[in-house]
This record gives structure tokens, C-alpha cells and sequence, in this order.
């Protein structure tokens, strides 16, 4: 089973992006995206991000999370 988490994109250098998500930032990898830029939601696995989240769906998700904890 794996885990990915919606993260949104805070500032892109290169194929590097600085993303966000329940306070945490971290420095991933946006080698697999097209046309990534900030503001931007993305799924992070594994310290890359995967795929582009609607924002509506990000910000359910990211509720859903925050109630379970």
C-alpha cells in the first residue's frame, strides 16, 4: 500500500518545487508534470510529485485528513 499526499506548489526552482500541506513543507521533485506552477496542488509520493489534483478535490481531501487526526 502506498500513501500520497495533496500538496500545494510555494515556488519551483528547476525540477525542484517548494510544496505544503498541514504546516509541513518540504523540497520535491516535479520532474513528471507538465507545465507545474505554484499555487498548484499536486499528489506527492515518495518525495515526487505524480500527478496534478483538481483544487476542489485537494482542499477535500486535505479536510478529511485534518478530521482524522
Amino acid at each position: 500500500m502506498c500513501l500520497a499526499i495533496p500538496m500545494k506548489i510555494l515556488k519551483i526552482e528547476g525540477d525542484r518545487a517548494n510544496v505544503s500541506s498541514g504546516g509541513i513543507q518540504r523540497v520535491i521533485g516535479i520532474n513528471f508534470l507538465k507545465n507545474p506552477k505554484i499555487g498548484d496542488y499536486v499528489i506527492v509520493h515518495a518525495g515526487f510529485a505524480i500527478e496534478k489534483l483538481d483544487p476542489a478535490k485537494a482542499e477535500e481531501t486535505l479536510k478529511i485528513l485534518e478530521e482524522i487526526q
